[in-house]
């Protein structure tokens, strides 16, 4: 079967209809488009490309821009120029070599409403300047090629590992969604992270912001930022480090990595939040992961997964939870930190002792 190239900023499925290339596009070229929404319009398009594509310096966007916007009619576009709502930004790129990721994914529950699949470390939700292929939603749209491919409801992390839900219908899709962005799905993760804590329980309320200076990525704890509330509870310490688990009570952007730094202990193998600060991350960028690096920073990886969700599941109304227990990589970096991992205990248990905790 052949599988067209052409791919949105968040995903194209399989039942959509397919945008239009621009003129004198190669056959074989990877198109990415971009909606421009009415809060984006009248933005400069390498500011426009810097919101819509993660982690992207100005300087790159313009050179992005430069290397491969064009028009419908495949006019070159300028860094300068203006972007208007409801016009579509196309990005055409010769075929790459995609970095390396894992290309596989566990099922924990699946049903005619909903897909819950657990997400391995490494692999990116969906498709952006540098992964296209090698993403999720790619995999799920292959995987469900001639049906409706499950859609993502919520994000994750390209590096965190675990729990991600899917809706196999545009209903469950929507009332997925729906609770997600209302707060409405119970979320917990575990994580390893430097130190060990006083407290067995607490609760981390500092509000976030984007940083004022520096890499324009990472977030902040700032007095005019937004509130941001996350439960805690100590699973295990060892020697240096602690194993806890993380209730997030809101959704902000990279909330659990900067609360656990704002109170000095960050996530291991964390490259924006740790000690040297956003250094790791563009050291990385320069060298790839060495061993030096992986040794400063404790693991190659930021060491959170998304362990268990409870949600309302669209098709009964019942109350669903998923768990996937902690991710391979995770279990052998804290049993060389000394700890030992105990296997998740039975939903029904989990779901009355997070309950407990929320105080709900």
């Amino acid at each position: 079967m052949r599988v067209d190239p052409r791919v949105n900023s968040e995903g194209l499925d399989i039942d959509e209809p397919l945008p239009p290339r621009p003129e004198g596009s190669p056959p074989d070229a990877v198109v990415l488009t971009f909606k421009v929404p009415s809060e984006l319009a009248g933005l400069r398009l390498d500011r426009f490309i810097q919101h819509r594509i993660p982690r992207l310096s100005r300087t790159r966007a313009q050179a992005i821009i430069r290397g491969c916007a064009v028009r419908l009619d495949g006019v070159r576009r300028r860094p300068s120029d203006i972007v208007h709502q409801g016009e579509t930004v196309y990005l055409v790129r010769e075929r790459f070599v995609e970095p390396t990721t894992p290309l596989h994914y566990g099922v924990v529950y699946e049903d005619e409403c909903v897909l819950i699949v657990d997400k391995p470390a490494g692999l990116p939700m969906h498709p952006t300047a540098t992964y296209h292929k090698h993403t999720l939603s790619y995999l799920l749209r292959e995987k469900y090629a001639g049906s409706f491919a499950p859609r993502i409801a919520h994000r994750l992390d390209r590096e965190t590992s675990g729990l991600v839900v899917c809706g196999r219908t545009r209903e469950a899709e929507r009332v997925l969604k729906r609770q997600f962005a209302e707060h409405g799905v119970r979320k917990t993760y575990l994580a390893i992270v430097r130190g060990e804590l006083a407290q067995d329980t607490g609760e981390i309320a500092v509000p976030i912001g984007p940083v004022r200076e520096g890499l324009h990525v990472r977030m902040e704890v700032r007095e005019d930022g937004l509130p941001s509330h996350t439960h805690f509870r100590v699973h295990a310490r060892v020697a240096g480090h602690t194993l806890v688990e993380l209730f997030p009570r809101t959704g902000r952007q990279h909330q659990l990595r900067v609360h656990l730094s704002s109170i000095g202990h960050p996530i291991v193998g964390d490259k924006l939040y740790g000690p040297e600060r956003e250094a790791p991350f563009l050291e990385q960028i320069e060298t790839g992961m060495t061993p030096e690096l992986e040794a400063r920073l404790g693991h190659s990886r930021q060491a959170l997964h998304a362990h268990r969700l409870m949600f309302q599941h669209p098709g009964t109304g019942q109350e669903h939870v998923a768990v996937a227990e902690l991710a391979p990589d995770l279990q052998a970096l804290w049993s060389r930190l000394g700890g030992t991992w105990h296997a998740a205990t039975t939903s029904a248990v989990a779901a009355a002792q997070t309950r407990a905790l929320l105080h709900d």
